[in-house]
Parts: C-alpha cells; sequence; structure tokens
C-alpha cells in the first residue's frame, strides 16, 4: 500500500523536514502519525499526494512510484486518496451535497451514480437530513462529517486526516473518531496526524512518531508518548 524508503527532505530556508525516513504501512491498517509540532508530520502526509516531492528516495502508494510519476499523472494518484483537513475545506456557497457531488463529477461519474452515492456516505455520517445546507448553517463537527464524506465519496484506497479533530470539541472527537474507524472497518487505510494523546491512548491503533524529520518509535496498539 505505503512504501517509503529513505525519504531526505530540506526545504529552501535550510529546514529539514525528513531525515531518512523508512516506513511500509499495509492495506486496511489505521496508523496515527504523532509528534511535536514542526516534527515533519505534514511532509509526510503531503509526500503521499506528491504535494512535496523528497530531495532523495522513493515512495510507492497504491503500487505508483511517485519519483517516476508524471504530472499528469498525478490527478490519478489523488483520486485513489481521501483528504481531511483540519480546517474542513468546504465550499462555502455550495451545498453539503454538492459539496460532495462535486467530487464525483469531477471522475465524470454519472448523474444517477453521484445521488446514490451522495445519499450514501451522507447516510454513513449521519447526514442525509442536511443535504441541502450550506456550511456556513452546520456546527464544526458537521462541516468536519461532510468533508469526511466528500473524501471517501469516490471510494479511496488511503485516507488522510489531518488534525481532524483540532478544532471540535471533545465529545464531537470522539464521533468523528467512529466514523474514521467505521471507515477503516470497510479496508480503506487511514493514516491520521493528531496531537490528541486522549484520542491515541483511548483508541489503540498503530503509532508512527516523528520527530526531527526521524521516525523515533513506530509501535502497533502504541500511546501518544508526547506531552499535548
Amino acid at each position: 500500500m505505503i512504501d517509503m524508503q529513505d525519504i531526505y527532505m530540506t526545504y529552501p530556508n535550510g529546514v529539514v523536514a525528513l531525515n531518512g525516513i523508512n516506513v511500509t504501512i499495509e492495506q486496511g491498517e489505521f496508523v496515527y502519525i504523532v509528534g511535536p509540532s514542526g516534527a515533519g508530520k505534514s511532509t509526510f502526509s503531503k509526500m503521499l499526494l506528491r504535494e512535496e516531492v523528497p530531495d532523495r528516495g522513493r515512495i510507492i502508494v497504491n503500487n505508483k512510484d511517485l519519483s517516476n510519476l508524471k504530472m499528469k499523472e498525478i490527478p490519478y494518484l489523488r483520486r485513489d486518496v481521501g483528504m481531511v483537513y483540519q480546517d474542513f475545506r468546504l465550499l462555502p456557497r455550495l451545498t453539503v451535497y454538492e459539496n460532495i457531488s462535486f467530487a464525483l463529477e469531477v471522475i465524470e461519474e454519472s448523474p444517477k451514480s453521484i445521488r446514490r452515492r451522495v445519499m450514501e456516505v451522507l447516510d454513513l455520517v449521519g447526514l442525509k437530513n442536511k443535504a441541502r445546507f450550506i456550511p456556513d448553517e452546520l456546527s464544526g463537527g458537521e462541516q468536519q462529517r461532510v468533508a469526511i464524506a466528500r473524501a471517501i465519496a469516490n471510494r479511496p484506497q488511503l485516507l488522510i486526516a489531518d488534525e481532524p479533530t483540532g478544532n471540535l470539541d471533545p465529545e464531537t472527537s470522539w464521533e468523528i473518531m467512529r466514523i474514521l474507524e467505521e471507515i477503516n472497518n470497510t479496508g480503506t487505510t487511514v493514516i491520521m496526524a493528531t496531537h490528541s494523546r486522549e484520542i491515541v491512548n483511548a483508541i489503540k491503533k498503530r503509532v508512527i512518531a516523528i520527530e526531527d524529520g526521524l521516525i523515533v518509535r513506530d509501535e502497533h496498539r502504541g500511546e501518544y508518548g508526547y506531552e499535548a
């Protein structure tokens, strides 16, 4: 599913983002990426989407060698990778339904398939009754659930969640985690960058800890291990 071999990257300002990363993640795993701010977690995620390119090393995602990927092939890579952000990134003037259907229109799904799939994912996240609302009419937790529904609408093999509970209250955060676990149970690989000690320690999954661009710990059913 994911294989990163000897990944090095330094930003133009001299900041070392990743400093010799080696990691393999199998299809269907749920993996937390943890570590202090600036440790390299975001760069790690961006590499998987080819938003960042390493100075050295090899990355395989869904059997695609990203080092040999042509620019025209990048959109096809990203069709198999769903992305959920801390700040939701919904289109403010579109309804919930339209935010999700847009992701399917881009890949030229039929109108009938789009209608069916949008309602399926809204049902999964518990928002079928909010399909005609716009984002400003929703709570933060509801907006994040819409963002998750949009991210999985085209059935990606991999879902990357970058601090998906960072702006949410504790009760809503647990609901988001329930949804992510349910998605993972269908076979989708989930990689979640987080600072939440409570979530990591309560919902035991594989933990990859990054510090100063290095993987310093990789434990199945591990704990957070850093001060929040």
